[in-house]
């Protein structure tokens, strides 16, 4: 084994060590970074105003200060983002992360040092994890490629702004920058098509030991492999071993991707957000992700079914039981306090406490890393029909991951019309484009042609209302979901169609 193996693995017994450390006293460090990121703020205009200084319990911290989402937290942010100090943390924060907003546009997440540095250790861990685990540090010599944005940062009132895949670029450790691909003019194309091109004429004849990924970009990025070499991805990067992946749930493509790679590969399943690095798989035998209790985060949680009461109960981690899904509230060291993710997850150990992402509190889609929410389909379809001639009586939306004869997925927007638009390309247009407008994310996977302009079905008349009946769900107070991340409901409604479009 080469030195840097060597090394790698001495570097992941003393990471394992310190891991079980706060693995086994998972309420004491829980308790310790409570405490901590409270004294931290107290002097910040957010702590003075929640009177962080009396806070001597969780108890006095769960009353004084109030679940919020992003756009609840919003007033304190637009002060960070003008440029003031001292407002959710000490200073000013690094970096700004932009993500797509859910009702106001652009979302500002604050990125600290403090903050920064634990999302680079918690990535770093997972990986020295699963070599201390499985005693495999041979791919550390081969090369190693992290699909993501353009590291290139733009600046807003003196802090750094850009996605958090571009954000994390920059914090490469030195002795894996030689290992690192793409180059860093290639990472830079924002064009993704020709960006993956360009990286495949980079990567085809390395010696590729690690990939990692969005799944939907990953694939591809291996497609565009095997079109232009003519072999399996593990043919042609025959020592590739590790397979880095986040941001969707991988089911949906595991089939496709053990055709593509012809082989079995560890992986590492993440669970990083612009807000935080929350969880990574810990074993390669069992399911599930460790949850990061030592990592600036601490964790609150209300069961999904609860959440909308009145009466919901805010709990902490040593309340939590298994196989119930929470919605997962944090409070950071980048500043966010009592902050709803948006995240639903749920436990399926709790010795140690290990989760899964079990989907969002709201009705979205995001079976490819779009993120697409009700607000977006609503006013896509509200402008269509005030462009148009059409009528619409009730419509949902859900995505085709596995489409037949071999075309590119779509999202199906299955759609009960009370008088069909005259020109149905021009309907379709409008709503493709106007979610392109609302959407970044939606946006860079049609222009990266990893999905296709929507399609829609029409059904026939009253063919919701049959729907509804059909599943008990007819009058009362009873809602059609506008949008779905699986096909549960669409695939029961094809059954009432007239045709495709």
């Amino acid at each position: 084994m080469s030195i840097k193996g060597i090394a790698a693995k001495i570097f992941a017994s003393v990471i394992a060590k310190k891991t079980q450390k706060w693995v086994d006293a998972p309420l004491e460090t829980q308790q310790r970074v409570f405490e901590g990121l409270l004294k931290k703020a107290s002097s910040t205009t957010f702590g003075q105003d929640h009177s962080f200084s009396s806070i001597k319990s969780y108890q006095d911290f769960a009353t004084k200060v109030p679940v919020r989402d992003y756009e609840e937290l919003k007033p304190y942010v637009n002060k960070v983002v003008a440029g003031k100090s001292d407002i959710l943390w000490p200073g000013k924060p690094t970096y700004f992360a932009k993500t797509s907003g859910t009702t106001s546009g652009a979302k500002y997440i604050p990125i600290t040092k403090e903050s920064i540095t634990h999302q680079v250790e918690a990535s770093r861990n997972a990986i020295l994890n699963y070599i201390h685990e499985t005693g495999n540090a041979g791919f550390v010599n081969g090369k190693m490629i992290f699909l993501q944005g353009s590291p290139e940062l733009t600046e807003k009132n003196g802090v750094k702004l850009g996605r958090l895949s571009g954000i994390s670029a920059h914090y490469v450790p030195n002795y894996l920058q030689k290992n690192r691909l793409p180059s860093w003019e290639t990472n830079c194309i924002e064009d993704w098509e020709t960006k993956v091109d360009t990286i495949v004429e980079e990567t085809k004849k390395e010696d590729m030991t690690v990939i990692a990924g969005i799944p939907s970009w990953v694939q591809m990025y291996f497609e565009r492999l095997k079109e232009n070499t003519n072999q399996n991805i593990g043919d042609l990067f025959q020592n590739f071993e590790l397979f880095i992946y986040g941001g969707v749930n991988y089911e949906p493509y595991r089939k496709k991707f053990e055709e593509l790679i012809g082989k079995k590969v560890g992986s590492i399943e993440l669970f990083p957000a612009s807000e935080g690095f929350f969880a990574y798989q810990d074993r390669q035998d069992k399911k599930g992700m460790l949850l990061l209790l030592n990592s600036g985060i601490f964790y609150e949680f209300i069961r999904a079914d609860e959440f909308y009461n009145e009466d919901r109960k805010r709990l902490t981690l040593k309340d939590v039981e298994v196989g119930v899904d929470y919605v997962m509230i944090i409070s950071t060291d980048a500043g966010l306090w009592a902050y709803n993710l948006g995240d639903t997850i749920r436990f399926i150990s709790i010795r140690p406490y290990k989760i899964i992402v079990s989907g969002r509190i709201k009705h979205f889609i995001s079976a490819f890393g779009e993120h697409v929410i009700a607000k977006e389909v609503e006013e896509a379809m509200a402008k269509a029909i005030q462009e148009t001639d059409a009528k619409v009586n009730e419509f949902t939306v859900a995505p085709q991951i596995t489409p037949e004869l071999g075309e590119l997925p779509y999202h199906e927007w299955l759609i009960e019309f009370e008088q069909t638009p005259a020109d149905m390309k021009k309907f379709i247009s409008i709503l493709d484009q106007s979610l392109q407008q609302q959407n970044s994310y939606y946006f860079d996977l049609i222009s990266g042609k990893i999905l296709q302009t929507l399609k829609i079905t029409s059904i026939k008349k009253d063919g919701f209302r049959e729907y509804m009946k059909s599943v008990g769900k007819l009058g009362g107070q009873n809602k059609v979901q506008r949008l779905a991340n699986d096909r549960k409901v669409a695939d029961i409604l094809v059954e009432y169609r007239v045709d495709s479009h």
